[in-house]
C-alpha cells in the first residue's frame, strides 16, 4: 500500500521515528535533514515554539530544493512539557536523569508542530498535543534506563516505543505524536496543502 502524493515529498528531519511513521502508513519521501537552529525565543509557549521551529525546518529545505523545482517539505518537532518546563533533548545523561526525575509520577504533555512547504512558501501547518501519565520510578529503574541510552536523543529523554513503554500507565491522545509525528493530522495537513490524492 502506498499514499498517491501529486509531487514528490521531502523529510526534512534526520529522525529514524519519523521516518518509520510515514513509512507505516505507505507514504513515499525522501530525506533531506534540515539545517535550521532549534531555539525557543523568550515568552514563546511551548506549541508556538514547535509549530513554528517545524515550519523553520520545512522553509530551510525548502528553499534549498527550490531551484530543483523539488515538490513539498515536511518539517516537524517535538517537546515535552510539564506544568510551564518545556523539555527538548537532554544534553547529556545527567540532564536526562533531571528530566526523568521530574516526569515521574507526573502527568506531561508531548506537542509536536508540523509543517509543509512547497515553492518556497508554507502551504499548511498544525500542532498536536497528547497528554501522558508515567507511574512513579525509583532511582535504580532511572538509572538503569538513562545507562541504556535509548533517550538520549529525544524529548523529554525517553522512548515511549522503546523500554519506557513500561514507564505509561496511559495515553490521551495521538500515540504516533508522542513517538515524533502524530499522523492523522500530518495526513490531514497533506491533504489540505494538496499533497495527498489518495490514502490509504
Amino acid at each position: 500500500m502506498s499514499a498517491a502524493l501529486t509531487a514528490p515529498l521531502w523529510l526534512a528531519s534526520a529522525s529514524l521515528r519519523r521516518r518509520e511513521l510515514l513509512t507505516q502508513v505507505g507514504v513515499p519521501f525522501r530525506v533531506e535533514p534540515s539545517r535550521a537552529e532549534e531555539v525557543r525565543r523568550p515568552g514563546e509557549d511551548a506549541a508556538s515554539f514547535v509549530t513554528r521551529a517545524a515550519s523553520d525546518k520545512a522553509a530551510e529545505v525548502s528553499l534549498r530544493l527550490a531551484a530543483a523545482g523539488e515538490g513539498f517539505v515536511l518539517g516537524a518537532d517535538t517537546v515535552v512539557v510539564r506544568g510551564d518546563d518545556v523539555l527538548g533533548k537532554p544534553r547529556d545523561d545527567a540532564h536526562a536523569l533531571e528530566m526523568l526525575r521530574a516526569l515521574s509520577g507526573e502527568t506531561h504533555r508531548v506537542i509536536t508542530g508540523v509543517s509543509l512547504w512547497a515553492g518556497g512558501s508554507e502551504r499548511a501547518r498544525t500542532h498536536a498535543t497528547t497528554h501522558v501519565v508515567f507511574r512513579a520510578l525509583d532511582e535504580d529503574e532511572l538509572g538503569r534506563y538513562v545507562a541504556l541510552g535509548e533517550g538520549r536523543d529525544k524529548a523529554g529523554a525517553y522512548a515511549v516505543q522503546g523500554v519506557a513503554a513500561g514507564f505509561v500507565r496511559g495515553v490521551e491522545g495521538s500515540y504516533s505524536n508522542v513517538v515524533g509525528l502524530p499522523l492523522a493530522e500530518t495526513l490531514e495537513l497533506m491533504r489540505e496543502a494538496g499533497l495527498l490524492q489518495a490514502w490509504p
